[in-house]
């Protein structure tokens, strides 16, 4: 795609939680496009400390979806920066949430493929509530270890930080059992309407994650290439 000459633009559709942020990010050094997180940019303004990142963190901290204009004016800056800067493309992950974003997006960029991942809920819970953070250098890792029989059963070992990082693991205030629960409740209000937005347009593809990152890669990128 790229030595057509061609842009790629992406977006990884999924409940919180899901591995977007992970694939996304895999995917996006294979492609050589950027992973533009619409959850790391507000992190960002967050511990930025601006007025704009103290508004955000007081409604994130309640498991709340922040309004429509906070999102895309730091997304619609992001991607047009990268235009200037000559990339040749992007893969989004956490955005759009509503079909109400889904429709400002398509004012200001082109999506041209959308994947949504999908993850059984009690595991979304646990992996969420596992999820932590380096504070020196910002890497994410999960401490779940999840197995749960079936045919076949879903096993997802947990992804843990190199010994340099260890003692330096911090949870996401909001990853409580609670507020997990709560966001993915508002999540799924919200969810189909966006999907069936990319549906119809025949950008959309469901795929179901029941195994971890060595195993799922290769299933995600035969499907989306």
């Amino acid at each position: 795609l790229l030595a057509a000459g061609k842009r790629i633009n992406w977006v990884f559709l999924g409940a919180p939680g899901v591995g977007k942020g992970t694939y996304a990010s895999r995917i996006s050094k294979l492609m050589k496009i950027p992973h533009i997180s619409a959850g790391d940019l507000v992190r960002d303004e967050i511990k930025r400390g601006t007025e704009l990142g103290a508004r955000m963190s007081e409604i994130t901290s309640k498991g709340q979806l922040l309004p429509d204009a906070m999102i895309l004016d730091i997304l619609k800056g992001r991607v047009e920066k990268g235009i200037e800067e000559g990339e040749r493309g992007f893969l989004l992950d956490g955005f759009p949430r509503t079909e109400a974003q889904a429709e400002e997006l398509r004012k200001f960029t082109e999506v041209q493929q959308v994947m949504n991942l999908g993850l059984r809920e009690d595991i979304l819970v646990e992996k969420c509530c596992a999820r932590r953070v380096c504070k020196e250098c910002g890497k994410n890792f999960n401490i779940a270890d999840i197995y749960h029989p079936g045919d076949p059963p879903i096993v997802m070992p947990p992804l843990n930080p190199p010994a340099g990082c260890e003692d330096k693991m911090e949870q996401r205030k909001d990853d409580t059992e609670e507020v997990v629960k709560a966001r993915l409740q508002v999540y799924k209000d919200n969810s189909v309407p966006v999907e069936e937005f990319y549906r119809k347009s025949g950008m959309l593809t469901d795929f179901e994650i029941k195994s971890g990152i060595p195993e799922t890669m290769p299933r995600i990128l035969e499907v989306i290439l």
